[in-house]
């Protein structure tokens, strides 16, 4: 493939990528500004990941948007509220954001702070507590913290 080839066929992929983001964030009632746009594009390109909002920081201004790390914070809180992640808090004031919002559970690496999806059939939880009045069980998630030896 020539090079000329390679960046039209990229450019087509990110303008799809672009396009998928923008039909999440509308589907999920958020109004498609610039910043959100760009924070989707990297989020929401069908892989399963997990992010922090530093990293996710780097890599959008990486791509050449400026957004502030402010901004990423509340995007992600934006995203979640909506639905579109899940947050993992692995640790007080460490959390992960999920583009995986199915149910599963994680394996946490702590000295690398690495985290990876398990299916939630790989996990049986038995002898729940009972629930208090008015309240009802959101979700169960469980965290299996490893650490490499």
């Amino acid at each position: 493939m020539s090079k000329a080839s390679a960046k039209t066929s990229k450019s087509a992929s990110n303008a799809a990528i672009v396009q998928a983001a923008l039909e999440k964030l509308r589907a999920a009632g958020l109004r498609p500004t610039k910043q959100r746009i760009a924070l989707g594009a990297l989020l929401f390109d069908g892989r399963d990941r997990h992010v922090t909002a530093e990293a996710l920081h780097d890599e959008v201004r990486g791509a050449g948007a400026d957004v502030s790390l402010a901004t990423v914070y509340n995007t992600l809180h934006q995203f979640t509220e909506a639905g579109l992640l899940r947050e993992v808090v692995v640790n007080a004031g460490a959390s992960h954001f999920d583009t995986n919002v199915g149910a599963h559970h994680h394996l946490y690496y702590a000295d690398s702070g690495e985290l990876h999806d398990v299916d939630a059939t790989d996990v049986r939880i038995e002898g729940l507590p009972a629930v208090p009045r008015g309240a009802e069980i959101e979700r169960v998630d469980v965290i299996v913290r490893l650490r490499r030896r």
